[in-house]
């Protein structure tokens, strides 16, 4: 299968790796021209993944034309806040039958939408069909270092959620699928505000009691917006 994977920060990067290791053709698409020429010669990501050597099989590019024509999966793994801009660049050159997968952890912050209503907005109602969301708690060094990680795809088909899980899944990097797309989605966003809250904490001394509390009180008001958004209780 040829796959296009839209952003070479380290998830992007982290992701397409993977991918490639697998032995599928992968296309690394990066916004700066001067790093595509860097990993075409090196094989490393010096801007955003150092000290990681990068599968000889992965392919770069700048273009997004190049990146995603005739491809089946196109995974979107650009920063929340440009993933509109870069969807409706690439928008034309989408074939009807790709598989979309983002793997944004975020919300756009001038609209609050998720990824999956910016991706209804910028591409149609018929776009969530063939879309999953990956997302789980997942550093992208550990992951390209080889370390077990475990992630979440959802999807409101359950065929789509399959062939993701099935491409995407190693023996170190367990995917698990679920219909639950604003829960995953939610999860995914709103577990990194927690976890800078607990670091704050532990920064001021305040102990175990305090991080405890916060992770504790942060988990029930995420549930309570899942809830409020339309997330599975």
């Amino acid at each position: 299968m040829r796959i296009a994977v839209i952003g070479a920060g380290s998830w992007g990067t982290a992701l397409a790796n993977l991918l490639a290791g697998k032995g599928l053709d992968v296309t690394l698409w990066a916004y700066e021209q001067e790093l595509v020429e860097r990993l075409a010669e090196s094989h490393v990501n010096d801007l955003f993944l150092p000290e990681v050597a990068l599968d000889r099989r992965l392919h770069f590019t700048n273009d997004l034309a190049t990146a995603v024509s005739g491809r089946l999966l196109v995974v979107l793994a650009s920063p929340s806040q440009v993933m509109r801009s870069v969807v409706r660049q690439l928008q034309p050159h989408l074939a009807a039958d790709s598989l979309l997968v983002s793997a944004a952890k975020g919300i756009e912050n001038d609209t609050l939408l998720l990824m999956s209503e910016v991706l209804e907005e910028e591409l149609g109602l018929a776009a969530n069909v063939r879309s999953a969301y990956l997302s789980g708690p997942s550093f992208a060094r550990e992951v390209a270092a080889g370390l077990p990680t475990a992630v979440t795809v959802a999807a409101l088909e359950p065929e789509v959620g399959r062939r993701v899980q099935e491409l995407f899944h190693t023996d170190v990097f367990r995917v698990y699928t679920n219909a639950d797309v604003v829960g995953v989605e939610l999860g995914g966003a709103l577990k990194n505000v927690i976890a800078l809250a607990a670091g704050v904490s532990d920064g001021l001394g305040f102990g175990h009691n305090a991080r405890a509390a916060l992770i504790n009180r942060g988990l029930v008001e995420m549930a309570r917006l899942g809830a409020a958004k339309g997330a599975e209780a």
